[in-house]
């Protein structure tokens, strides 16, 4: 595989699907938390692996900033074979444009970095809505009603509504939020929640401060040496088990994100 981290193209294939994993070293409550290390490999390795068992889409693009800070996220992708694009970095709308441009992408699904343990199948669930309604709606999340714990963020969208809210999204929470300028405006955008069986948003699996990564190194090094592809329901049967594991970050508070 081509790594456009080096050469700045991508194969000349035409993606229907492509997932951007947006990644960066800085982060103000636990710098360079992409790259820590659990089990001898980085988080960003954890979430690669599992993003390429999605079904419903073509490939996996991670896309982080010009800064030299992120070079270590460059050198991680080249070593591995893992497409990477670089891009502004306060303008993570801009670069999640100019990396679904490369690709030539029709529909766009975005995680985050910080969410390494997102489940394959919640992710083919978000798509696979997205797809059996095609037309009837620009965004399909499952952030706006929250079931699914944080840590399973989902975002489908169409590039034509990202090349729209490129256009339009001036104010600095629009370019740095990336599809805020989406559900923001519901006038504009058809907007659709996709919501689990059961209510476990009470659990939290992602990682923005070191009580987060603490839980993620117990449950990884619980489950992934007897049961790699793990997935949502395994993570919660061991926090269920572990009560006290949970609690490890349940007062952690999420960064807020501006209001419309």
């Amino acid at each position: 595989m081509t790594c456009p981290c080096t050469n700045d193209n991508f194969k000349n294939v035409s993606l229907d699907t492509l997932i951007i994993v947006q990644a960066r070293m800085g982060s103000t409550r636990l710098p360079g938390k992409v790259m820590k290390q659990i089990l001898d490999r980085p988080l960003l390795a954890f979430l690669i692996e599992r993003l390429k068992r999605v079904r419903h889409a073509g490939q996996v693009v991670v896309a982080t900033t010009t800064s030299p800070a992120d070079l270590p996220i460059v050198e991680w992708c080249r070593d591995h074979e893992v497409d990477c694009t670089r891009g502004s970095e306060e303008d993570v709308l801009d670069r999640y444009l100019q990396t679904a441009r490369k690709c030539q992408a029709r529909t766009i699904v975005r995680i985050t970095a910080d969410c390494p343990l997102v489940d394959p199948e919640v992710i083919d669930k978000v798509i696979s809505f997205y797809e059996s309604h095609a037309g009837e709606y620009d965004y399909v999340t499952n952030c706006l009603t929250r079931t699914y714990p944080r840590g399973m963020d989902t975002e489908v969208f169409s590039m034509a509504a990202l090349e729209q809210a490129h256009r339009e999204g001036r104010a600095p929470s629009d370019r740095e939020h990336v599809t805020i300028y989406l559900y923001h405006h519901e006038d504009r955008f058809r907007l659709a929640n996709v919501t689990d069986v059961k209510d476990r948003s009470c659990y939290r699996l992602t990682v923005d401060t070191p009580e987060d990564f603490e839980l993620i190194r117990r449950l990884l090094e619980n489950l992934y040496p007897s049961h790699p592809a793990f997935g949502l329901e395994d993570m919660v049967r061991v926090l269920e088990a572990h009560p006290d594991w949970a609690a490890l970050n349940a007062n952690v508070k999420q960064k807020a994100v501006p209001p419309a």
